[in-house]
């Protein structure tokens, strides 16, 4: 009998510790965009699908926002078609459209429903096109000061949540491709999966967006330090996004925007370790970066 409780204790610890936590996001509406390394390892897709669905069970309501670069990729090269980037962006032809359409809404979302659901019928697919829940004109980025012309690349006009609180009302996770449609001349436009999840975040007035990404937070002094800055405010980020890798600055860029669109915290967190999304929520130390609004006064820097 002792042994039982001495081993049984730790597992009370954890779920005590998780009470606050529990308490403060019950209800709340959180955005977690998947990418990275947790999109392609078995393992991780495994743990972040149960992590998922432990938000739902647990009163939360999680909307998952997915890309799928990796793949993308690699179909495209299947299929002969070059892969080139520029300003950060997957150069988007008529053709490579088709394949962003294939790989997003008919393997990476498929793929991620079907590991939601082997928990129950929780997870419901849709893309930005359905319900007109995404709309997009076409993004034209500067280069030298030039604008360039990269194809089917959108840049998001309009939020419809509609048929995503109709989901999340009906106790569903749903699953959403960054895809859009243009109002204006009907096209399907690709849309950066961290620039969407903040959009859809602050439309949908989440407590919380999380976006997963393959290093552990923004780090104080890269190269030089690997020292991850665990909280900073909207304009401390600001100050700091001329300086950020490429990789890094369409979702730093998605959190300042979510935080200033009322979103309450917007979190960079390592998808690489397992269970990463409940680290994060549920523990007093967190992982990963934490943005915050800017407050109107100090707030003693404890995590919100």
């Amino acid at each position: 009998m002792s042994t039982r409780k001495h081993t049984a204790l730790p597992k009370a610890e954890i779920l005590i510790e998780a009470l606050p936590w529990l308490t403060r996001h019950h209800g709340r509406t959180v955005v977690i965009k998947f990418g990275g390394n947790a999109m392609v390892n078995d393992q991780l897709k495994a743990a972040f699908a149960q992590d998922v669905v432990f938000l739902r069970h647990a009163g939360l309501r999680p909307v998952v926002v997915h890309g799928g670069g990796p793949q993308i990729s690699a179909q495209l090269d299947k299929q002969g078609l070059v892969s080139e980037f520029r300003a950060g962006l997957r150069v988007t032809t008529p053709e490579a459209m088709d394949v962003v359409r294939m790989v997003l809404a008919g393997q990476v979302q498929r793929e991620l429903v079907g590991l939601l659901n082997q928990h129950g019928p929780h997870a419901v697919g849709l893309t930005g096109e359905d319900a007109h829940t995404i709309t997009a004109v076409k993004h034209q980025p500067q280069i030298d000061g030039e604008l360039v012309d990269i194809g089917r690349v959108g840049e998001i006009t309009r939020i419809d949540t509609g048929a995503i609180e109709a989901l999340l009302d009906d106790g569903r996770i749903p699953v959403v491709s960054s895809i859009a449609r243009a109002a204006d001349d009907g096209h399907i436009y690709n849309v950066n999966a961290d620039t969407a999840a903040a959009a859809l975040a602050a439309a949908l007035g989440a407590e919380t967006l999380m976006v997963l990404t393959d290093v552990e937070g923004l780090y104080e002094d890269w190269p030089h330090s690997d020292e991850v800055i665990s909280r900073l405010t909207a304009s401390e980020l600001e100050k700091l996004l001329p300086e950020l890798a490429s990789g890094m600055v369409p979702k730093m860029e998605g959190c300042l925007h979510a935080v200033r669109g009322g979103v309450r915290t917007a979190r960079v967190i390592d998808g690489r370790v397992e269970h990463s999304i409940l680290l994060e929520i549920f523990t007093d130390e967190g992982i990963g970066t934490m943005v915050v609004p800017d407050p109107p006064e100090a707030t003693g820097g404890k995590r919100p």
